[in-house]
């Protein structure tokens, strides 16, 4: 039966007098209208009824809320209801399904606690304090034309586990944030507007999430969007790809720590969101606008995550997009403009995915990414920037692939520090200074097209950048500058109208030139400076204003199967003392083909002369003795891996001392300096053997005959501090001076710097640390760490396979050296039998006796002024000989270190005299120099 309808209205003849009054005499279902008026009362309302206003009813709370629901499906239509105090709830909603409509909450909050699931549509609440909604428990609240304005404090907090959906919302001007999500709180905004807030527009902490469809943020007090703590951080069931909010197979699934799904070359299907960094949720924001924000637009901190796809940011104070910390954050069709800062900035180990996105007019980078930072651009476009277009500082390292880089007021890619670069298929135009500037990182260009800059491209650096396929034209100065003592590869890399020189090759740099063209360039084709060591093969040189080939006093190099056609001065210049090699090179369309100094050393092989009426190149001698002899790098043609980019932590040390003087010289040294080493009379020998063997190898190429089989890698087994490290950087000197490396330099490296920490990380981690070692010795210590026992699936296994393929193509250009405990390094052998037949030598290094730890000891005293008085060298042998030889022992470590405690134990114990300076003047050098049996450390030493 259907519920009779009630009325209130005071006065009237059967009505009731009060809202209260009614509700409670009212059946489940039934219908109530209220007359036009106020009402001083609280309603509590636990059944199914419908309240409506007639005319304009005021509900003021007499205390309390104004209105309480505890359950049923209770609604209010367009009252007026009013709380006692503003930062108490107006509305309290605890229970059930309640609807408000058309309703003005004023002078205090609405309040939706418990499993409450109400629904407020074309409401407006105002004069709220501390929040004007505030959800908690497990809500779900529904908000439809809602209207927040005039409230001091926050417009939405949202906490625990509780929900909500608004759908074209406004927040005006509340003094606070205007949506704030903590905890497991999530929130879905769709055409919302949340405007003039004091703070963020919305804010998330916790591990929070949200929604936003087509919002606008604007006129902010803080960051549009700010982030924090886990914010976004869903499970892997959260992270499911979806299509209109329904979940879609994935017949392509990314692993979830795969960073970059795109790197695996497929796209997901139109109208699919891309999984965000590590199988994350994200906060997402779709179609949204933000802009006129006072800090950055989009900014995620702590562990948070968020999506931006179709989003237009723009007038920011900060930065547009700022990631930090070890937030993550993926962008797909984005506009991030017209900011007042870096457009996109990313930092600490924050983690970047940018898809089809422009980054433009801004007032300072496009991109700025430094630390650890992770960053991916695919078909993205940064123009117009006033400082460089990308910036890359720190351990910083950025994948870019299909972009557009335009109108840099300073360089179009710029990579410093310890940052890498890999650039794929890229477009770099209208830079004010370089295209693309390698200061200190490492660069790897592939597919590149510079134009319109001062200079193409610009490398100083430590590592040896790539450039694979590229083009540089239109430079007002060089097309390429390499700097100085900085390695370089070039592959096929044409440079047409350069201002200057077309490829500069500054003071001892050890560039490779691998095919390739230089064309139409103002000055000459190829710069070579005083130490400049070059190798050139198969490029062509045409049309220069000026030489094709230019040596400068003390340059060097060495250029095979090179074409050198149509300069205006002679086509080859070689200055003072320059020492310059050309095999089967080609001379034609100049008046000459040869101009050098009398003290340059020019050999020609196979050269040919077209149109040139006294050739000079035809007359010289062939190459010769001075062809086999260490004049440039030895590097083979093979390509560099394209994952190659220097790594973080590996360190470079320089084995092949001093450049100057003849190989006999510094063979000798380096045969002196291992004699100095103390014990070790086994792997002394080892090591000579290898030298004398090696030497042959070399007198055996000089005379025409063939190299014997030689592997030159190495196991050093043995414990901590037997001397391995010095071992290997002496190795590696001997195989420079015999020309059998380019530099002979060290590069030492562990499981931390060849293992990376998600899969897809490992092989170009590991790449990237070999490339630096390229041309010397890679010496991996402590190397059965990359197969652990018990670890089945640990990713050293792919260290170890990249290693075995990386040595294999590059086994003239690096001797790798593993080191460790013996019964460790029979471990790795074993895991992995292309490794085993790479190592087939082992040299093995034993623990130092007593005698050997007192001499060591005596060196250290020697080089730092000090005396072992011959009480004190028996008093060492006897610790020496009753010290623990356990797993903590470090043979020469704990020599030194007793040495270090000696020191100590006499400074305390001359200190202890009280003695004046003058007095210690008058005492004699012995009593600040002689180590006295009582210097000795008691107990075990370390």
């Amino acid at each position: 039966m259907k519920a009779a309808a009630q009325r209130v209205a005071p006065g009237s003849w059967g009505a009731h007098r009060t809202i209260g009054a009614a509700v409670r005499g009212a059946r489940p279902g039934a219908l109530i209208t209220v007359q036009a008026g106020t009402y001083i009362e609280s309603v509590v309302l636990d059944k199914d009824v419908s309240l409506v206003a007639k005319g304009e009813v005021r509900l003021v709370a007499a205390r309390g809320p104004a209105v309480t629901v505890h359950a049923g499906r209770a609604e209010l239509r367009g009252f007026v209801l009013s709380g006692t105090a503003p930062r108490e709830a107006a509305v309290l909603l605890r229970g059930g399904e309640p609807v408000l409509r058309d309703c003005e909450i004023t002078g205090g909050r609405v309040e939706v606690t418990g499993a409450a699931a109400p629904l407020l549509t074309g409401c407006s609440v105002r004069q709220a304090e501390g929040a004007a909604l505030w959800l908690t428990g497990t809500s779900r609240t529904t908000l439809e034309g809602l209207t927040v304005g005039g409230c001091d404090g926050d417009g939405l907090v949202a906490g625990d586990e509780a929900r909500a959906e608004l759908t074209d919302a406004v927040l005006d001007g509340v003094t606070g944030r205007g949506v704030v999500l903590t905890a497991g709180a999530h929130a879905t905004l769709t055409r919302c507007e949340i405007r003039g807030s004091g703070g963020a527009a919305v804010f998330a902490e916790g591990h929070a999430g949200a929604t936003l469809r087509e919002c606008r943020l604007h006129g902010t007090g803080g960051p549009g969007v700010w982030l924090r703590g886990t914010a976004g951080r869903g499970t892997a069931a959260d992270s499911t790809p979806v299509r209109d909010d329904k979940p879609v197979r994935d017949d392509n699934p990314v692993r979830e720590s795969d960073p970059h799904p795109q790197s695996r070359g497929s796209a997901l299907p139109r109208g699919v969101e891309p999984r965000t960094t590590r199988g994350t949720q994200g906060v997402r924001l779709r179609g949204c606008e933000i802009f006129r924000t006072a800090g950055a637009g989009v900014l995620a901190d702590g562990g948070s995550a968020v999506l931006l796809d179709a989003c237009h940011v723009h007038h920011t104070s900060g930065a547009a997009v700022l990631v930090t910390a070890e937030a993550a954050a993926e962008l797909t069709a984005v506009r991030a403009v017209d900011c007042e800062d870096t457009a996109l900035v990313v930092s600490g180990s924050g983690t970047v995915a940018a898809h089809d996105s422009t980054f433009a007019r801004t007032g300072a980078n496009g991109l700025y990414a430094v630390d650890q930072a992770d960053v991916s651009l695919i078909g993205c476009t940064v123009r117009d920037t006033a400082y460089s277009a990308l910036h890359l500082g720190g351990g910083a390292r950025a994948r870019v692939r299909g972009c557009t880089v335009a109108d840099s007021a300073e360089y179009g890619m710029r990579v410093t520090e310890r940052a890498e670069l890999l650039a794929d298929d890229c477009e770099v135009t209208g830079a004010e200074l370089a295209g693309v500037s390698v200061e200190g990182g490492d660069a790897a260009l592939r597919d590149c097209r510079i134009s319109g800059t001062r200079e193409g491209v610009r490398l100083r650096t430590s590592h040896r950048p790539l450039l694979a396929d590229c083009e540089i034209t239109g430079t007002a100065e060089t097309g390429v500058r390499i700097g100085r003592d900085t390695g370089a590869r070039l592959e096929n890399v044409t440079i047409t109208v350069s201002g200057t020189a077309g490829l500069l090759l500054e003071e001892g740099s050890t560039a490779v030139v691998d095919g390739g063209a230089i064309r139409e360039t103002a000055g000459s084709g190829i710069v070579v400076r005083a130490g400049a060591r070059p190798r050139v093969h198969g490029t062509t040189v045409a049309s220069p204003a000026k030489n094709g080939l230019f040596v400068e006093e003390g340059g060097e190099g060495r250029y095979e199967d090179c074409r050198f056609t149509g300069s205006r001065f002679p086509a080859v210049y070689a200055g003072a003392r320059s020492r310059v090699l050309l095999r089967r090179c080609t001379v034609d369309g100049t008046e000459q083909d040869l101009l050098r100094d009398e003290e340059a050393e020019v050999t020609a092989e196979d050269c040919r002369v077209e149109g040139v009426s006294e050739p000079v190149l035809p007359t010289l001698a062939p190459a010769g003795e001075w062809a086999g002899r260490s004049a440039v790098p030895a590097v083979a043609h093979a390509a560099v891996p394209a994952g190659g980019a220097a790594g973080g932590g590996a360190r470079d040390q320089d084995a092949s001392g001093d450049d100057a003087g003849s190989a006999g010289e510094k063979l000798a040294a380096l045969h002196a300096e291992l004699d100095r080493l103390v014990g070790l009379d086994g792997v002394k020998r080892d090591v000579v053997t290898l030298t004398k063997l090696m030497q042959m190898v070399t007198i055996r190429q000089a005379a025409g005959l063939s190299a014997p089989p030689l592997n030159r890698h190495l196991v050093f087994a043995g414990n901590p501090g037997t001397g391995k490290t010095t071992v290997a950087r002496l190795y590696g000197g001997f195989l420079a001076a015999l020309g059998l490396l380019s530099r002979g330099h060290l590069v030492e490296a562990d499981r931390g710097d060849l293992v990376g920490e998600y899969v897809g990380h490992t092989a170009p981690r590991t790449t990237a640390v070999f490339r630096r070692a390229l041309g010397g010795v890679l010496f991996i210590d402590e190397a059965y760490s990359l197969v652990p026992q018990g670890h089945q699936m640990d990713f050293g296994a792919e260290a170890v396979s990249t290693l075995v393929k990386l040595m294999e193509d590059h086994r003239d250009e690096v001797v790798v050296i593993v080191a460790g405990y013996p019964d460790g390094m029979n471990r790795l052998l074993e895991s992995n039998a292309g490794l085993a037949s790479r190592f087939t030598r082992t040299l093995r290094f034993e623990d130092y006796s007593s005698a050997e730890l007192v001499r060591i000891v005596g060196h250290q005293a020697d080089s730092h002024e000090y005396t072992v008085v011959p009480e004190t060298t028996e008093a060492l042998h006897g610790y020496f000989e009753t010290l623990p030889r356990g797993e903590q022992f470090g043979n020469g470590r704990s020599a030194r270190q007793v040495f270090q405690l000696m020191t100590e134990r006499h400074a305390q114990r001359v200190a202890e005299l009280c003695l004046s300076t003058a007095d210690l003047a008058a005492a004699g050098p012995e009593l600040l120099t002689a180590l006295l049996p009582a210097d000795l450390p008691p107990g075990e030493a370390p």
